[in-house]
C-alpha cells in the first residue's frame, strides 16, 4: 500500500501530470550508449497478494504458489520484502527456483541499511544483506536504495561514501524522497553527477502528489521508473501513455534497459494498469513482451452440474 504522494480523487483532476522535459544529461548519456537493443521490463512491486487470485492467479491458489504463477505473467519484480528483511540464501535460492531464467528480481535494500543506519558503520549489514541477494545469479536486476523522507541534501558526502564502498559492478539505483533535495537545483545536479562517476542510476518516482520526483534525468543507459497509479482513475491510463512515449524516445535514443514498476495506492488493480501499459509498448515501441493473461469469466465458476438423466419409463 503506497501512500506517498498520495492525492485524494475529487483533487486528480487539478494535478499537471504531464512529463517534464528530459535533463540535457539524459540526452548526453544516451547518446553516449548507442545501444541497439533495449531491454524493457514491466512488473508489480509484490507477488503476495491474495486479491489476485482468480484474477491473475486461478482459482484456489495456495500462497506458497503464488511467485510460480506471477512469473508466469511478468519479467520482473521491484521486491520490496527485502526492505523489511535480509534474505536468506536459502530463500533466494527458493524464489529463484519459481522464476524462468530470464525473470529479474529487484531487491530493495533493507531499512536496517537506509533507514536505521542511514548508511553509517553498515558495513556488515551491507555485507549479509548483498551475500544474500547474490544468491539470485543471473536472475538479479537493479538493487534499489530508497533514502528516508528526512534524509536531506546535508548527508550527500554520507551518500557518496557508501555508493563509493559498494561493488562497482553492482547495478544500484537510488530513490530521493527529502523535498529539500530538490529544491536546491546546484546539489541535485551534483548528486546525479556523483551518481554518474559511480555509474548508479536515479530512480525516477511519478507519484500524484510529488511531481518534483519526476526529473528525468538518467545517470546510466538504463532506467528505473516508480509508478503509482491511482486505482484505475482515467488519469492513469493518460500518464501511462505519456510514459510509453517518452520509454518510445529512450529506446531509439540508445537505452540498454527500462525497468517500468506498477505501483497503486490500492495495489489490487496493478495488473490491469500493467496489461495496459505492456500493450501500448507493444503498440508503439515494437517490444513484444507478453501481457499477463486475466482469469477467463468461465473459469471462476465451477462446472454446471451435468443433468440427471431423466429415466425411460419402460
Amino acid at each position: 500500500f503506497m501512500d506517498f504522494g498520495k492525492v485524494v480523487e475529487e483533487n486528480l483532476d487539478d494535478v499537471d501530470f504531464s512529463l517534464p522535459p528530459d535533463n540535457e544529461a539524459t540526452e548526453r548519456i544516451l547518446e553516449k550508449s548507442k545501444s541497439k537493443k533495449t531491454d524493457v521490463l514491466v512488473g508489480c512491486a509484490k507477488w503476495g497478494r491474495k486479491d489476485w487470485v482468480g484474477k491473475i492467479y486461478p482459482l484456489k491458489t495456495k500462497e506458497a504458489d503464488f511467485l510460480n504463477h506471477y512469473a508466469k505473467h511478468f519479467n520482473c519484480i521491484e521486491l520490496n520484502a527485502t526492505f523489511y528483511r535480509i534474505p536468506s540464501v536459502e530463500q533466494v535460492k527458493g524464489w529463484k527456483s519459481k522464476v524462468g531464467k530470464d525473470f529479474k528480481f529487484c531487491p530493495k535494500f533493507t531499512d536496517q541499511i537506509s533507514h536505521f543506519k542511514r548508511l553509517k558503520d553498515a558495513e556488515e549489514v551491507t555485507n549479509l544483506f548483498l551475500k544474500g541477494i547474490s544468491a539470485f545469479e543471473e536472475n538479479l536486476g537493479p538493487v534499489f536504495l530508497q533514502l528516508p523522507p528526512n534524509f536531506a541534501a546535508n548527508s550527500f558526502e554520507v551518500l557518496q561514501k557508501y555508493l563509493a564502498s559498494l561493488p562497482k559492478d553492482l547495478s544500484v539505483f537510488v530513490e530521493i524522497r527529502n523535498q529539500k533535495w530538490f529544491e536546491n537545483k546546484d546539489v541535485l545536479n551534483q548528486t546525479f553527477e556523483m551518481f554518474e562517476k559511480y555509474n548508479k542510476g536515479a530512480v525516477i518516482t511519478d507519484a500524484s502528489g510529488r511531481r518534483d520526483c519526476v526529473h528525468m534525468r538518467l545517470t546510466t543507459p538504463e532506467a528505473f521508473i516508480r509508478f503509482v497509479g491511482n486505482s484505475l482513475h482515467p488519469t492513469d491510463y493518460a500518464r501511462v501513455d505519456d510514459w510509453v512515449q517518452r520509454m518510445k524516445k529512450w529506446k531509439d535514443a540508445g537505452a540498454e534497459k527500462i525497468y517500468f514498476f506498477m505501483h497503486q495506492h490500492e495495489e489490487l488493480h496493478s495488473p490491469e494498469l500493467c496489461r495496459y501499459t505492456i500493450q501500448q509498448l507493444n503498440k508503439h515501441c515494437g517490444t513484444s513482451i507478453p501481457e499477463p493473461k486475466f482469469v477467463e469469466p468461465s473459469e471462476l465458476f465451477d462446472e454446471a452440474p451435468t443433468k440427471k438423466k431423466k429415466s425411460k419409463k419402460p
